[in-house]
């Protein structure tokens, strides 16, 4: 009895507490539509009911900050290094682990160092390559460090999902007179569907909400990415609290759905190890 009275208590403790999470992650957004929604020009303050909302502060957002024109640029940018850095993390990963390359292990290593680099370090090398390889000012000169820095966390997802592959696949598909590629074709790839799914959608909201080093590689800039909608904004209309809540409610919108749609393929990918044999 003492255990079903604990276990319920425990139950309810942690809804208490996945509440009060909810709560503080909505609270920014709160607080930030309840802005957007007042007179523009104005100077709101805390979390306020609009007794008259403005919603025509999103469109006049929309305009001034030219975002039909970057979320073209972001998805042409999208286009370039999602395909890249999959194809690059996928191969990587199932050679290291499905094909057991040569110093495979040696190679992983050194891209989990990868991950431990801060990214604010690369920047300054990354120009100077791009420069010195005549490509600044184009969006391969964003698109190609943006593959190269993707790629350890590419690597490290894929190599997670093929690890919770059983061998008895592998090796069926072997003694069936499959080669390396036609296994990968017809077996690991279609198992590895909600893993691709999630890197891709990663993938593509990183690249899509990339700013720092699209400002930096690109100084035209209606050809940088969304993200820097809100930094031409916030240049232009920087006292302006209400337009600048309005803009960076409508730049984060394509996330907060991408994030919404595709969450059970998150879920998914995230469990698929939990349950192997």
């Amino acid at each position: 009895m003492s255990g079903a009275r604990s276990s319920r208590s425990e139950l309810w403790l942690g809804r208490i507490v996945l509440a009060m999470l909810v709560v503080f992650t909505l609270l920014p957004f709160i607080g930030m539509l309840s802005a957007a929604l007042q007179p523009a020009g104005s100077n709101p303050t805390g979390i306020q009911v609009p007794t008259n909302p403005q919603w025509g502060n999103f469109i006049t957002a929309f305009e001034m900050s030219k975002l039909p024109t970057l979320m073209g640029s972001s998805l042409i940018l999208v286009l370039m290094v999602v395909p890249a850095g999959l194809a690059l993390a996928t191969a990587a990963a199932y050679g290291i682990v499905v094909l057991r390359v040569p110093y495979g292990g040696v190679a992983f290593l050194v891209l989990l160092l990868g991950l431990t680099i801060p990214f604010e370090s690369l920047i300054v090398p990354l120009y100077h390559l791009m420069k010195d390889a005549g490509l600044l000012n184009t969006r391969l000169a964003i698109a190609m460090p943006l593959v190269a820095l993707y790629l350890p966390f590419g690597v490290f997802w894929m190599r997670a999902h093929f690890m919770g592959v059983p061998k008895e696949l592998t090796e069926a598909a072997e003694m069936d007179g499959a080669g390396w590629w036609k296994a990968l074709r017809l077996i690991h790839l279609p198992l590895a569907r909600p893993a691709i799914t999630t890197l891709v959608v990663l993938y593509s909201l990183w690249t899509w909400n990339q700013f720092m080093i699209a400002l930096v590689m690109m100084d035209e800039p209606l050809m940088r990415t969304v993200a820097g909608a809100l930094g031409a904004f916030q240049g232009q209309y920087g006292t302006d609290i209400v337009l600048l809540s309005a803009g960076a409610l409508l730049i984060m919108l394509p996330t907060i759905l991408v994030f919404a749609i595709f969450q059970k393929q998150f879920v998914v990918a995230l469990l698929q190890g939990s349950v192997k044999g």
